[in-house]
C-alpha cells in the first residue's frame, strides 16, 4: 500500500497548483492569494505552452456535462476512487509498475473529485457536489475532433488529468506483461496441485501394497 503515497503526492501538487491559479482568501489565517483572472494566460514557452485559467463543470479535458449528469459524475468519481483503493490493497503483491499505474489514476481521480465536491461551496458559487474543476495546462497544438466536438487546440487540463492519463497509458502499454505474471502464477498453482495429487495417489498406492503384503 506504499504506492498510496504517490496518490497523496499527486493530490497535494494538484490542489496547490489549482489554488495558485484560482486564488483563495482565508481571512482568519491571513491568507490572500489573488490568483489569475478567469480566461487569462501566461506564456511559458512562447505560444506553444501557456498557463490558462479556465474551469470545467464536466469531465477531463473539457468534456462538458451538466444537471443531474454532473451529480452522477461526482458520485461515480467517489465510488470509483473507493473501488480503486480497495483494488490496490487486493493487488498489493503484484508488480510495482502495475500498482504505480493504479496509484496515478487514484491520485488524479481524487484531485478532481475535491474540486467537484468542495470548490462550489468554498468559493460560494454552487452546492456540494456541483463544483467546477480548475484547468490551466494549455498546449496550443493542432486542432482535432473527439466525441463530436472540435478543438482548435489541445483541451486545457490539470495535474490530476495528467496523472490519470499516464496511469491509463501504463496499463495499456504493459498490460500483457501484467497478464503474463497472472497466467504464470496460475500455471504454478496448477503444477503444485498436480504434484500434490500425484503424491496423494502414490501414498495411497503404497498403503494398499503394504496391506496386501501383510495379508
Amino acid at each position: 500500500m506504499k504506492v498510496i503515497r504517490i496518490s497523496a503526492f499527486i493530490v497535494v501538487i494538484d490542489q496547490i497548483t489549482k489554488i495558485l491559479v484560482k486564488g483563495i482568501s482565508i481571512p482568519f489565517l491571513g491568507l490572500e492569494l489573488p490568483g489569475m483572472q478567469y480566461g487569462s494566460s501566461i506564456n511559458v514557452i512562447g505560444d506553444l505552452f501557456k498557463i490558462t485559467f479556465v474551469e470545467n463543470p464536466g469531465m477531463a479535458f473539457g468534456i462538458n456535462v451538466g444537471g443531474y449528469a454532473k451529480l452522477l459524475l461526482s458520485l461515480f468519481s467517489l465510488v470509483a476512487s473507493i473501488g480503486i483503493i480497495i483494488y490496490i490493497y487486493k493487488v498489493r503483491n503484484e508488480k510495482l509498475l502495475y500498482r504505480v499505474s493504479l496509484a496515478l489514476i487514484l491520485g488524479g481521480a481524487v484531485g478532481n473529485l475535491i474540486d467537484r465536491f468542495f470548490y462550489g461551496v468554498i468559493y460560494g458559487y454552487a452546492p456540494l457536489l456541483y463544483g467546477r474543476v480548475v484547468d490551466f495546462l494549455h498546449f496550443n497544438a493542432l486542432g482535432f475532433t473527439i466525441f463530436g466536438k472540435t478543438y482548435e487546440s489541445f483541451p486545457i487540463f490539470n495535474v490530476a488529468d495528467s496523472a490519470v492519463t499516464i496511469g491509463v497509458a501504463i496499463l495499456l502499454i504493459f498490460h500483457k506483461s501484467f497478464e503474463k505474471k497472472e497466467d504464470t502464477q496460475i500455471d504454478k498453482d496448477l503444477i503444485n496441485t498436480d504434484k500434490m495429487e500425484a503424491q496423494l495417489e502414490y501414498g495411497n498406492s503404497n498403503r494398499e501394497d503394504n496391506k496386501l503384503s501383510n495379508n
